[in-house]
């Protein structure tokens, strides 16, 4: 680490000469002109209520301004950026910055499928009906902005009752031809992370480009990652008025699994690994084209084509902590790894449509549009790989699976939403989504017989919403909204583990709604955004044990349930100073939930048990996180502490924790970070992360599937120092 600092000490020192000589040769033919006054780091901001072809009104929303928050962006710290968005719940699970897992009200936080996940507005979700986790994962180093859209808005982006997330991409600096950007990073556990990127305009044509590696050895023994990724982006203006962008993105990383523990592996020794030859990779491209057509004064058209291609592979020794991956005395071996992978085919076409109108006193904006999807994920499962310990897909017998199944989904959705402005400062948006869709599940399972595999789900309804709004001034506002939902049944909730489960044919896609009330805006010195909010989730997907009239008892996967979520959700921040170039202030982004089972049963393995009245798993009633802000000069820094409070592992609310790590309670932790950001120019920036700096040990979840039942600790302290220029 020491060669390392020294390196970067060098660098910012020839980087400040270079700043010095440009500044003397300035001088000599300008006027000093001294412009004095606090350098704004914008953090967070709401949308306006027309964004583009999305309407906003009347929705919690909110806007992550990367440029202005302090934090680790090399690993895309989850609770660092997303620090002033309350009720955000991070899962931690592969660390060194590979995956962002985050969820609101409730959910499920597994890689964010919870959510709409979109890049510049292009759908990412690797398959919205199949698997709609986001296995694309562009680096934070090229964001300039995170959008999020609570799930009152979901009638216009889709399935997903967490609401949308949409990641904005840095944009080309159009008044050059040519412009460049490099942001490199170290850190703790052999983090080394390089991001380039160049853009520029040329006559018509803008465009922007980059390429990012970032390669880790990960804070846990045999937890070693390797990830790349590229993007350009070209739009050309055939008028100011009309334009086409194409875009494309590829991501790909290589992480070596360390294993779960049991709980008395972690309090020994968190860092310890119980695999060394698990492997993940999903490797992803998102290639898109944008129609963008301003079709007069008043009326904007928007259509967009997208694909997310590419596959999710892994070959791994999937199997409790508590059984050893260890060569075998018979054949002098380890045993051979499962193979399984994921490929993706997802087509979207959403043409959009915006018209502002007029009707007598009442101003109006509509927003309406169609969205069609054509999805084909292959999964294939059960391969019999290697014996060896590096990464390798190879097949013992080529192409012979124990699982190869197809999940095709064709849908067509319909949307509009309609806000009218009653009087200047209330408005009111009504909606509407109309679903009519199908999925089919075919292929072959080798210990089902043929006729047992097909299955068969419709997707047919409409959904309904309305939100109201209303401006005390241009500063503060009354918020609120009702919005129905949904969520597809996925792959993974209907294939029979065993010759002994069984899929229900008549699937019920989950179903419900979202409703919020909140007050935004900001006082004087306060900054605040107070909200209330009750999710209802029906047709919850579990297990059942049945029997066949025989007797023979089976395990029966279909909908078991209801649960709710009701909750507050509360982000103020006071400035004790702002003058001149400093300001010091405080911030609290707390929630409130209460996730809990309103009925239903599940299989304990012998019987089934009511879960009524049960805690959600996951779920922690608590999630507090609290900072300091000082900006002083060139300095700015945030000392961030967070508390999230216990939740449970499974529906049965399990106290003790099981012998392999798989059930228990998720005990409480509270973290401290702190982060740094020096602007030793306009042109160049140094950053230090200090991530939880009081090295807890700690876990936020016990996951049921991937990466494999047990505890899976997250990093403890870690420094992280990064320099960027912008020429």
């Amino acid at each position: 680490m020491r060669k390392i600092y020294t390196f970067l000490f060098l660098i910012l020192y020839s980087e400040l000469l270079i700043a010095q000589k440009l500044k003397s040769d300035t001088t000599q033919h300008l006027n000093e002109v001294e412009v004095i006054g606090v350098r704004e780091r914008i953090q967070i901001e709401r949308l306006p209520d027309v964004h583009g072809t999305y309407l906003t009104a009347g929705k919690k929303n909110e806007v992550v301004q990367l440029g202005g928050v302090n934090a680790n962006i090399a690993e895309r710290n989850a609770r660092q950026i997303f620090a002033k968005i309350p009720g955000i719940f991070v899962y931690d699970m592969d660390g060194s910055g590979n995956q962002i897992n985050v969820s609101t009200r409730g959910l499920d936080p597994h890689r964010s499928w919870e959510f709409n996940i979109r890049y510049n507005g292009v759908l990412g979700n690797t398959d919205m009906y199949g698997y709609p986790a986001s296995h694309y994962n562009p680096p934070a180093e090229s964001f300039e902005r995170v959008e999020i859209v609570r799930g009152t808005g979901s009638l216009q982006y889709g399935a997903q009752f967490g609401g949308m997330i949409n990641y904005v991409n840095k944009q080309a600096d159009t008044t050059k031809r040519f412009s460049f950007e490099s942001v490199n990073s170290v850190g703790s556990f052999g983090l080394l992370s390089s991001y380039n990127a160049v853009g520029g305009r040329v006559g018509k044509l803008t465009y922007y480009a980059y390429y990012h590696r970032r390669n880790s050895n990960g804070y846990r023994q045999n937890s070693r990652s390797e990830a790349a990724s590229q993007f350009v982006k070209l739009q050309y203006d055939f008028s100011s008025k009309l334009s086409l962008k194409a875009e494309f993105g590829h991501t790909d990383y290589v992480y070596q699994i360390p294993g779960p523990l049991t709980d008395s592996m972690f309090y020994d020794n968190p860092r310890m690994s119980t695999r060394a030859r698990n492997y993940y990779e999903p490797d992803i491209y998102l290639p898109s084209v944008t129609l963008h057509w301003q079709m007069g004064p008043r009326t904007l058209l928007k259509w967009t084509n997208s694909m997310v291609l590419g596959f999710r592979n892994s070959a791994m020794i999937d199997a409790f902590a508590t059984v050893k991956d260890a060569i075998e005395p018979s054949t002098g071996q380890y045993k051979n790894r499962q193979v399984d992978i994921d490929k993706f085919n997802s087509f979207t076409s959403e043409l959009r449509l915006s018209h502002q109108y007029q009707t007598g006193r009442i101003r109006g904006v509509l927003v309406g549009g169609i969205q069609l999807m054509n999805n084909d994920l292959n999964r294939k499962q059960m391969g019999k790989g290697s014996t060896g310990s590096d990464y390798d897909l190879t097949l013992i017998v080529p192409n012979d699976w124990g699982r190869d199944m197809h999940f095709r989904t064709k849908n067509v959705a319909l949307f509009v939403e309609n806000v009218l402005y009653i009087t200047p400062k209330l408005s009111i948006s009504p909606g509407f989504r109309l679903e009519n869709g199908q999925t089919d599940f075919t292929g072959y399972i080798r210990y089902l017989k043929p006729e047992v595999v097909p299955n068969r789900i419709p997707h047919q309804f409409p959904l309904f919403g309305i939100s109201a709004q209303f401006r005390i001034d241009k500063d503060n506002r009354f918020y609120g909204g009702w919005s129905q939902a949904y969520r597809p049944v996925i792959l993974k909730d209907i294939i029979p583990a065993s010759v002994l489960e069984r899929a229900d044919k008549n699937l019920k896609d989950a179903e419900g709604y979202n409703a919020e009330i909140g007050l935004s805006g900001r006082k004087g010195k306060i900054h605040y955004d107070l909200s209330a909010f009750f999710v209802q989730y029906n047709n919850r997907l579990g297990s059942l044990i049945l029997n066949d009239p025989d007797g023979t008892a089976y395990v029966f996967r279909t909908n078991i349930g209801d649960s709710r979520t009701k909750g507050v959700e509360v982000y103020v921040e006071y400035e004790f100073i702002r003058r001149n170039k400093t300001r010091l202030s405080a911030f609290t982004s707390t929630a409130y939930m209460d996730a809990r089972y309103v009925s239903g049963s599940v299989t304990n393995g012998k019987e089934n048990q009511s879960i009524k009245g049960n805690k959600v798993e996951s779920v922690p009633e608590w999630t507090s996180r609290n900072g300091i802000e000082f900006t002083c000069h060139w300095l700015s820094a945030t000392l961030l502490y967070s508390n999230v409070s216990k939740s449970f592992a499974d529906a049965f609310n399990t106290v003790a924790a099981t012998a392999n790590g798989a059930k228990g309670v998720v005990p409480s932790y509270r973290l401290v970070d702190l982060n740094t950001t020096f602007h030793l120019t306009n042109r160049y920036t140094f950053r230090l992360s200090v991530n939880n700096l009081m090295n807890k040990s700690y876990f936020t979840k016990r996951p049921t599937f991937y990466p494999g039942p047990g505890i899976w600790p997250s990093d403890g302290r870690s420094i992280v120092a990064t320099v960027g220029v912008n020429i």
